[in-house]
């Protein structure tokens, strides 16, 4: 298989090029600088800027690309380079993709496009929510309409916080936890979607292989818990008490906005697609997902 990987620089996509790799695929990596390795091709989203050429004979393209979302205080610029990071950069490939005839894109969204649920599970039938996030995903999504219009087998892959010690919020946690800092955020009642690193990029390469999988895909692990239980699983993988909790308010004086849309109110996301398919998870709760991740 002939994958072509944007944002392969990242957290998921440094995973997933190596899976790829271990399993004999040729991987193309989009870069924005000047490339510097046979397996890279330079392209410039924001000038709609890739060579046709890149995508002859591939079988599918994968796009990972997207700031953090919480890597800095949602300012109005923040936003807006949130929206234009994830959907211009899609519209291109996703055009780019519908010419060239392209079989399959497999493309990133987040779980947080249904919103906030509460203590309703959801799947993949579920609609849109209401807030920043689940527009940002709805739109995100809404950009690859040139491919799913020319017949590509379009994925949309809705996932929720990986968990490594790689990155993401999960290394910010343990230090904290193993300072005795350890708590649950806000009343603790609100679900916290999850996913270890390994069912991220399996979940991925699922999407690849199973021409039945198209439209929604929820990358989430098959046991939601709550943030409360989430802080016992942690605080127990670390050898560490949990006896703390941060109130919502203060989450919003410090974090802003984000705490409201990410933290404090999540959806109960269920796998239904990945599960009727035949995927099998690595890690099937989030205690499982924590040991491995922080290695005790």
């Amino acid at each position: 298989m002939s994958v072509v990987v944007a944002g392969s620089s990242g957290l998921i996509g440094t995973a997933l090029v190596a899976a790829l790799r271990r399993d004999g695929e040729q991987v193309i990596r989009l870069v924005r600088r000047p490339a510097a390795a046979p397996d890279e091709r330079r392209w410039d989203p924001a000038h709609a800027e890739l060579d046709p050429r890149i995508f002859d004979g591939v079988d599918a393209v994968v796009n990972l690309c997207g700031a953090g979302i919480g890597d800095k205080r949602w300012t109005g610029a923040y936003k807006q380079l949130l929206r234009d990071s994830r959907i211009t950069p899609t519209d291109v490939l996703a055009t780019a993709v519908a010419r060239a005839g392209v079989p399959t894109l497999v493309n990133a969204s987040g779980v947080h496009y249904y919103g906030d649920t509460g203590d309703r599970a959801v799947d993949e039938s579920g609609p849109v929510g209401t807030g920043f996030l689940p527009t940002l995903c709805h739109d995100w999504e809404a950009a690859t309409h040139a491919a799913t219009e020319a017949g590509t087998r379009t994925v949309l892959l809705r996932s929720a916080v990986v968990l490594t010690a790689s990155g993401g919020m999960l290394p910010q946690l343990k230090t904290l936890f193993l300072l005795g800092l350890g708590g649950r955020l806000g009343s603790g009642r609100q679900y916290q979607p999850w996913i270890s690193l390994d069912d991220e990029v399996g979940a991925i390469r699922h999407a690849l292989t199973h021409d039945s999988v198209r439209g929604p895909l929820n990358a989430v692990g098959p046991a939601p818990v709550t943030n409360a239980a989430f802080t016992r699983a942690l605080g127990k993988a670390l050898h560490r008490p949990t006896p703390l909790f941060v109130p919502g308010i203060g989450l919003r004086l410090v974090i802003g906005e984000f705490a409201d849309e990410a933290i404090l109110h999540s959806p109960r996301a269920l796998p239904r697609v990945l599960e009727e398919t035949g995927y099998e998870f690595r890690h099937a709760t989030v205690g499982a997902a924590l040991s491995a991740a922080v290695g005790r």
